[in-house]
């Protein structure tokens, strides 16, 4: 269902924001309108330059789908998932910790952020832009093996666009 929901909700976006001409190359407005279109609801964005003032007194869960989590994440990020997400996952968090989720662009950890506030987490915020954001602006990345990378998983070649030439490896 949330698989569904997430290309309908693409299919709409690309109506009314179409993904660069030339895939890595777009302004920051362009992007950030993206992003926060697509990141709309109810839990608080915070900005990449906020994350990293605060990244040791958070929990970082990235909501995207356990293969693009292995190829790269954001440095102490806990795999939620996002299609098969079970509040199982975070049982041992407590419910007044500060969360920050992430994704791609901002959709999928927007959702999950909304059910971690419908279960009684207090502080939930999310990445505004996400990873694509995170290293858009030059942040370090790790793999599965906790090594620096600079792949990112593209999700697919209609959100890939979304990471600057020079800034990511997009990866499938």
């Amino acid at each position: 269902m949330y698989r569904y929901s997430y290309f309908l909700l693409a299919f709409l976006f690309l109506q009314c924001f179409p993904a660069p001409k030339v895939a890595g190359q777009f302004t920051q407005e362009e992007f950030d309108e993206m992003a926060l279109f697509m990141a709309k609801g109810k839990v608080k964005d915070m900005t990449v330059q906020e994350l990293i003032q605060v990244k040791e007194d958070v929990i970082l869960l990235d909501a995207r789908e356990k293969e693009e989590f292995e190829i790269s994440h954001i440095p102490g990020a806990i795999w939620v998932g996002y299609d098969d997400f079970s509040m199982d996952r975070i049982k041992g968090i407590a419910k007044n910790k500060s969360v920050v989720t992430y994704c791609s662009v901002g959709y999928r950890s927007e959702r999950i952020g909304e059910k971690l506030q419908k279960e009684g987490f207090t502080d939930v915020q999310n990445l505004e832009g996400s990873i694509f954001r995170w290293m858009n602006e030059g942040q370090k990345v790790v793999n599965n093996d906790g090594e620096t990378t600079n792949r990112v998983h593209g999700f697919d070649t209609t959100w890939s666009k979304w990471v600057k030439k020079g800034k990511g490896e997009v990866v499938y």
